[in-house]
């Protein structure tokens, strides 16, 4: 069976490089500030601008072509008239985001922006532009996570770890603006509405509190970006999902006519069994009025109870390597069953341990299958490998779970023994595990690769069977 490496529960760093690690923290923090502040302000002609006035004045040196000092001087006077002009672009704007509750990873999300001119002149030439939250990484992260394949580079790279900067910042940018595609033009005291696009890249709560409008001078080679009053919004990222197969999980309805009733139940909906008298509480569209009528007391009509399945969906939430690409990976399959049972005519539990083991139910009667994705969304990965609050409160429910489907993140001992504690339990489980490479000999179960999870569940047979 693969063994997942260990990782530390606190932050290790030798001595010698912590001072140096705390610099090139700071450094690259700095420096990427630096960038985005310049990259924000300088549009793609100014960029272009700036490079033939450097080409210019390298021609220009040693040379008497005129063509050289007119092309040099055309340059440095647009470079040296755009800016000021730019800088003095004023606009007074207050909008209102009409964002929907959810957006889903890698599906371009649009919205609209209510705004209103409350200056006094004519606004022209703008758009509307939003920036996601700073995605610069902390010092621990920085010093902790490693980028995947960072073994593999030079030892340059392993030293200054630029490349694990980049990867750190790509990992924490929650999602890619997209600049509004109209102009705005609006006079004082008028209203627009403005559409606006983002890329969600991460799954999470979202809490968008920099809209900023984009002023360009009349070259376009600059533009001012102040901000734009608005309150602030939120929207909750739900994890990217997988389309499946049509999917079976052991376990069906049962129909019962008299005992008590279980968390599995519904109601009295099923078929005609007999005649009672009333008792409080009953309904009263189950009163057979022609009984009453004959008797003159209240009768009622008995119907059968329905007991639908009831599914468990088991996330595991431990993380051993260090880029928990194999994590997200997991939650997204989580996310992809939760979408797709049918839960109009079961109820589904999502257990999962966050601190401690939690348990959120869905379906008929109960909650809406968003609620799951909701909470899958703000799931985080746990460090330290302890399956037993898990262990113990799936079997506590042991007695109400038709089966359940456990998403395991990799495989190794102790995820071996927890499945293994839930089958001796009588717990019937089907155990779905992602992992690198193809499946090891002797691993229960459905195996994902990683990396290619939609092809992997594409492949999963209709009627998922507990092996092992």
């Amino acid at each position: 069976m693969l063994a997942d490496p260990p990782l530390p529960t606190s932050i290790e760093i030798p001595e010698k490089r912590d001072r140096f690690y705390r610099w090139l923290h700071r450094s690259y923090c700095q420096t990427t500030g630096l960038h985005h502040f310049i990259s924000r302000r300088l549009r793609p002609a100014g960029i272009a601008l700036a490079l033939i006035f450097v080409l210019a004045t390298c021609l220009g040196l040693g040379h008497e072509r005129s063509s050289v000092y007119q092309l040099f001087s055309l340059s440095f006077a647009m470079i040296l008239l755009g800016l000021p002009s730019a800088m003095i672009r004023r606009a007074k704007l207050e909008a209102r985001r009409e964002v929907p509750r959810y957006g889903t990873v890698g599906e371009p999300f649009r919205y609209g922006v209510q705004i209103q001119n409350t200056g006094k002149r004519t606004l022209r030439r703008a758009w509307l532009s939003e920036s996601p939250p700073d995605p610069r990484p902390s010092l621990v992260d920085f010093c902790v996570l490693k980028e995947p394949g960072e073994e593999e580079r030079n030892h340059f790279d392993r030293n200054f770890v630029y490349f694990r900067w980049q990867w750190l910042m790509l990992r924490n940018r929650l999602f890619t603006e997209i600049p509004s595609q109209n102009e705005i033009c609006l006079k004082p005291g008028h209203q627009a509405r403005v559409f606006m696009e983002i890329m969600p890249l991460r799954r999470g709560v979202v809490r968008m509190h920099d809209l900023r409008v984009m002023l360009p001078d009349p070259f376009g080679l600059y533009q001012k970006c102040p901000r734009v009053s608005a309150p602030p919004a939120t929207l909750i990222v739900l994890p990217r999902r997988f389309p499946l197969p049509p999917i079976e999980l052991p376990g069906g309805a049962a129909f019962k006519i008299t005992g008590e009733t279980n968390t599995n139940t519904i109601g009295n909906s099923g078929e005609f069994v007999g005649l009672r008298d009333y008792r409080p509480g009953d309904p009263l569209r189950q009163i057979h009025w022609k009984s009453w009528a004959r008797t003159g007391r209240p009768i009622v009509k008995e119907l059968e109870d329905t007991h639908y399945p009831r599914f468990g969906l088991i996330l595991d939430t431990l993380s051993t390597e260090r880029s928990d690409v194999t994590f997200e990976e997991a939650v997204s399959v989580a996310a992809s069953f939760a979408a797709s049972l049918d839960t109009n005519e079961s109820l589904l539990d999502l257990m999962f341990v966050k601190n401690e083991a939690h348990i959120v139910t869905v379906g008929r009667g109960v909650e809406r299958a968003e609620k799951l994705l909701e909470v899958l969304a703000g799931v985080s990965p746990e460090r330290i490998a302890d399956f037993k609050p898990l262990s113990r409160l799936v079997l506590r429910h042991r007695d109400d779970l038709t089966s359940c489907l456990v998403i395991f993140n990799g495989w190794n001992e102790d995820r071996s023994e927890f499945l293994r504690d839930l089958t001796q339990g009588g717990v019937l489980c089907v155990p779905i595990i992602i992992g690198k490479g193809p499946k090891p000999a002797g691993t229960p179960g459905h195996w994902l690769e990683s990396g290619q999870i939609a092809r992997d569940l594409k492949r999963l047979p209709s009627r998922l069977s507990a092996n092992f």
